[in-house]
């Protein structure tokens, strides 16, 4: 009678830990990286995977933001993958005036990295010998709430990963897209 008992006892410990899994379990869609974006608050999040990454991953909280899209952590000079910020001493037209759009980027990042602790995943080394790399606070892709927020653009010539939240910007007229703009890289070529 007692082993009846104890055998019961596990059975249901095992079907609560199952339904807890079950019931906490994320149901929507998610890349290859285990991210996606959120409908409920507009962000684009990752989710922790369960087995061995073999991605090299970087956290720090020595953070310096160099511009809208390349920050050092610790020693390391980091450029987000897939996405393209105005450079520092690039220009747009808003109103008739001319504004700092580069420093406007740079000074959103610095707002959103705050005084958390950054995550980079590696994803490889640019002709610059940088670090590329998708970089995170508190599970949001840093590169996803620049470029949704307009100010980065998504850097199509290596990755389509951002154009979803481009479009969102571009559509409602948001950061950047409510001014009058050259894309980084048209900025560049002119140099």
């Amino acid at each position: 009678m007692q082993q009846t008992k104890v055998s019961l006892l596990i059975f249901i410990f095992f079907i609560s830990l199952f339904l807890i899994s079950t019931v906490s379990a994320h149901s929507g869609r998610t890349n290859s990286k285990g991210c996606h974006n959120k409908k409920s608050d507009n962000t684009y999040h990752c989710h922790k995977k369960n087995k061995k990454s073999k991605e090299t991953k970087i956290t720090s909280t020595k953070i310096r933001v160099i511009d809208g899209d390349t920050i050092h952590l610790g020693n390391k000079k980091i450029r987000f993958s897939g996405i393209d910020a105005p450079e520092k001493n690039q220009t747009c037209s808003l109103n008739g005036e001319t504004i700092f759009c580069g420093i406007i980027a740079k000074k959103k990042l610095e707002q959103k990295i705050s005084k958390n602790i950054v995550k980079c995943v590696k994803e490889g080394l640019d002709r610059y010998n940088r670090i590329i790399a998708e970089c995170f606070v508190n599970d949001q892709s840093l590169s996803s709430f620049l470029v949704r927020s307009g100010y980065a653009f998504a850097y199509k010539k290596y990755s389509n990963k951002f154009v979803e939240d481009e479009n969102y910007a571009k559509t409602n007229k948001l950061g950047l897209w409510n001014t009058i703009f050259e894309y980084p890289w048209k900025f560049r070529e002119k140099r």
